[in-house]
């Protein structure tokens, strides 16, 4: 395995700048998804479990600027403070927080290390309480963790699992699909280092395993690494591509998105993979993609059923440099290009149906193949509705004039005049 440990033997270990981004993403997830979970003024209570599976040791020094940074434990439990101050400082009666957090590290050093740090930032009460701290693997307390959210929270298990493995081979899509088996709410946040498995992939006995233990046996359908590597010019690419596929389609879940993180040095890159079994919990991470649209890429187009790579550049938070040789970025101009693909895409799917389509069954249908957010879709449905390209009446047959008025439920069909030309 290529990718190096961190060292927490002598106090917080290196962290570079492109893990870091980890990080900012998870912070910014969070503020949002806590704000999802409100779902009246009358709510009580808000039960969530979160679990860092690969905890580390709570803090890091910066390699360059060498500023102390905060790891995934504490990013969860402030943002979780943050999250309820915010939330309850207009409430005449506040929701309460029923928070569980399990900070699994197998590492002696480094937990050891964390102990160290959630007790200095005062949260040394609640060790043993909400705060489960476990030196263990992750895959030996998976279950009793399953069973502690089923019994908190039978309905829907909601929670999130942040799996930062090392490596690519430590969290086999077996492991997730259980996790979404049994936990319908809960999302899933992998990291998977592609450049690790790419730079170590050969057509030994050795691989087959590691994709036999990873839970993607077919990968290649057949064809041989080195085969692939003489006839497929991006042969990178095209592993990835297949990689990223056969991942996602075994770990069980319904909605994903890609994050593709790329390490100064080069080589070394990861994905940072969003999974869920809700359309919701998808757009709210694709928000996030184009909140932080410097940092990030795919290599598809701007509208649908496009393979999506979503990447960060740690150049770009020194100088506003190299993001534009990797590929299509979340900026000003790729949102308009996303605005025009879908103003032509779009319409087919709705003239391909006689009774049209509605928004909700549309976005769940394509998003995952797409880098615009449904409110990208809603501008450009906008303009639809303008230029009367396309209609949008309610269940209750009430026409549409915005396309920021449309639910989920509401049907976009082809105009009369529309529908008799296509006939």
């Amino acid at each position: 395995m290529s990718t190096q440990k961190y060292d927490w033997n002598h106090g917080p270990a290196l962290i570079q700048q492109h893990s870091i981004a980890k990080h900012r993403i998870l912070q910014t997830y969070l503020a949002a998804y806590f704000q999802t979970l409100i779902s009246s003024p009358y709510q009580e209570s808000l039960k969530l479990t979160l679990i860092d599976g690969f905890a580390g040791g709570g803090m890091y020094v910066h390699s360059r600027k060498k500023d102390i940074v905060k790891g995934s434990p504490l990013i969860f439990l402030d943002s979780a403070r943050e999250a309820e101050f915010l939330i309850n400082k207009d409430r005449i009666k506040p929701i309460k927080f029923l928070i569980d957090y399990f900070f699994i590290e197998a590492e002696r050093p480094a937990y050891t290390h964390l102990d160290k740090v959630l007790r200095e930032a005062g949260h040394g009460s609640r060790i043993g309480n909400e705060i489960h701290l476990r030196h263990a693997r992750f895959q030996d307390e998976i279950d009793s963790i399953i069973t502690f959210i089923r019994n908190k929270t039978p309905q829907n298990g909601r929670s999130i699992f942040v799996l930062d493995q090392y490596g690519y081979k430590e969290v086999p899509t077996q492991l997730i699909r259980r996790i979404f088996t049994h936990l319908p709410s809960a999302e899933v946040i992998l990291t998977f280092g592609v450049d690790s498995f790419l730079n170590y992939a050969t057509d030994s006995d050795l691989t087959q395993a590691l994709l036999d233990g990873i839970g993607i046996p077919d990968v290649l359908q057949g064809r041989s690494i080195s085969e692939i590597k003489s006839s497929e010019r991006h042969w990178r690419l095209f592993i990835q591509s297949a990689l990223y596929r056969n991942l996602v389609d075994h770990c069980g879940a319904k909605y994903y998105t890609p994050f593709f993180i790329r390490n100064q040095k080069g080589h070394g890159d990861y994905w940072l993979i969003h999974l869920s079994q809700h359309h919701k919990a998808r757009d709210v991470m694709t928000e996030v993609h184009w909140k932080h649209n410097n940092h990030f890429i795919h290599y598809g187009g701007s509208g649908l059923d496009m393979f999506q790579m979503l990447g960060y550049n740690p150049d770009y938070d020194a100088v506003s440099l190299g993001q534009s040789a990797l590929g299509f970025e979340f900026d000003d101009v790729a949102r308009r290009s996303s605005v025009t693909a879908l103003m032509e895409q779009i319409p087919r799917r709705i003239y391909a149906n006689d009774e049209g389509l509605s928004f909700g069954v549309l976005f769940a249908t394509t998003c995952n193949g797409s880098p615009a957010s449904a409110q990208i879709y809603r501008e450009a449905i906008s303009t639809l509705l303008e230029e009367k390209v396309i209609e949008v009446f309610s269940k209750d047959r009430v026409k549409r004039r915005s396309a920021y008025q449309i639910k989920l439920n509401d049907q976009m069909m082809a105009p009369p005049q529309r529908r008799l030309f296509i006939d």
